[in-house]
């Protein structure tokens, strides 16, 4: 499990290109028959993945970083396939993971392993993970189950659709939130006017950019911001104070999810278009 520790907004200021990518990029998601993660002391998040092929890939804790017997002993974690079919197997109860599903992994699950329904074609579980206070039961949400919300518009190249799926309207967790947004074909834009929510921290990671395509990621201080060109599934980690918003060459997907102080999706400070710079 890889560490990464934030700077403050001053910090960030200073920073280098690579200095940048380091500190906020996860760039070492789905290999093959492994869990590669990253410990963030941002809110304590740990993100990773999953591609099993012939085998099931058990996740456990890393006894160094998280100080525990089992994964969530202390810890609650949402789950999306964006690969084939797959399974996950709960202590003695397996679920059937469809491409987009979501499973909702709570506090206290001793046993978890991932599996694909088909070696050639593997599923590709993403997950995040945050800190839980107390047990809520795992719970399966299949992508029919999500709850879909358009945005945007075609003139500002921003439309497309938000799919809730671990939320307070759907099921009680600790802190996090968790969906998928999907862009429409001609919309580049993922959030704009852009926000911050100082009351909660987020990763994204992008998905579905075409090989010869590329995204960039802003983030920063409003009024000094940078940027992260982002390839296919890779991941950044954005900070309280941080703005985030992305802009691609072409539409694409994007997994979010969020801990902290406050779980509701409208709960964001947003940043007047001539505060940008």
């Amino acid at each position: 499990m890889e560490v990464r520790y934030s700077p403050d907004a001053n910090g960030f200021r200073k920073m280098t290109t690579d200095e940048i990518r380091n500190s906020f990029l996860i760039d070492s998601l789905f290999q093959k028959n492994k869990i590669p993660m990253v410990y963030s002391d941002i809110d304590r998040s740990i993100t990773g993945s999953a591609v099993p092929t012939k085998k099931p890939l058990k996740l456990t804790a890393s006894k160094k970083e998280m100080a525990a017997e089992y994964f969530t002993q202390r810890r609650e974690i949402g789950v999306i396939n964006i690969g084939d079919k797959g399974s996950i197997k709960i202590d003695q109860k397996t679920y059937t993971m469809n491409h987009k599903d979501a499973l909702y992994i709570g506090r206290g699950s001793k046993v978890i392993e991932f599996k694909s329904s088909t070696a050639n074609k593997p599923a590709q579980f993403y997950f995040v993970s945050y800190p839980a206070h107390t047990e809520y039961p795992t719970t399966h949400v299949s992508f029919a189950k999500s709850t879909p919300v358009k945005l945007g518009t075609t003139e500002s190249a921003n439309k497309r659709t938000i799919y809730k799926y671990i939320h307070p309207g759907t099921m009680p967790t600790c802190q996090l939130v968790m969906g998928l947004t999907e862009l429409e074909s001609g919309s580049v834009w993922n959030t704009m006017p852009a926000h911050t929510h100082q009351r909660r921290s987020e990763v994204y990671m992008y998905f579905n950019i075409e090989k010869d395509s590329l995204l960039f990621h802003i983030l920063g201080d409003p009024e000094e911001t940078r940027h992260i060109i982002i390839r296919d599934k890779q991941a950044v980690l954005s900070t309280s104070w941080s703005m985030h918003a992305g802009c691609g060459i072409k539409n694409y997907s994007f997994i979010w999810a969020m801990g902290g102080e406050n779980q509701e999706f409208e709960d964001m400070d947003w940043i007047p278009m001539d505060k940008l710079k």
